[in-house]
């Protein structure tokens, strides 16, 4: 069952989001970033305030760096789209379960990202999440 209204296309937008931020990191490495797009659209809170639709996520301004390059423009896969409804459906995995950010820095991660506590690294990517005191939404379970 969705946790977010998504159609085909959103599916399929959602995965080249996927796979354009985080191929490199493999199947994890992509659902954390699907984790986190769900998150962004669920928590209501922060730069975060009026998402509602994955498509309003994806192409909110200076949310991601992908959307920049020819990458992100080329077809979804089939499995990039199974990896999109498993965030979609609400599959959550640490340390992304209820993080807001994600970055990939050229060394150590710092600890703190946009004022918000490091909660874990995945291979590159660090990962970020809101307090309770500052995003209780977040925290919501499905």
């Amino acid at each position: 069952m969705a946790v977010v209204n998504a159609t085909d296309s959103d599916v399929a937008l959602l995965a080249r989001l996927l796979r354009a931020e985080a191929e490199g990191e493999g199947t994890q490495g992509m659902l954390l970033v699907g984790n986190v797009g769900v998150n962004r659209i669920r928590a209501n809170c922060s730069d975060f305030k009026g998402l509602r639709t994955i498509r309003q996520m994806i192409y909110q301004e200076h949310a991601f760096e992908a959307v920049q390059h020819g990458y992100f423009y080329q077809r979804a896969r089939e499995s990039e789209k199974r990896l999109a409804r498993r965030a979609i459906n609400g599959e959550r995995h640490w340390p992304a379960k209820f993080s807001l950010w994600y970055f990939r820095p050229p060394g150590d991660c710092p600890p703190q990202w946009y004022d918000q506590p490091i909660v874990g690294r995945f291979k590159k990517h660090c990962f970020y999440q809101p307090t309770a005191a500052t995003c209780e939404h977040v925290y919501n379970t499905y």
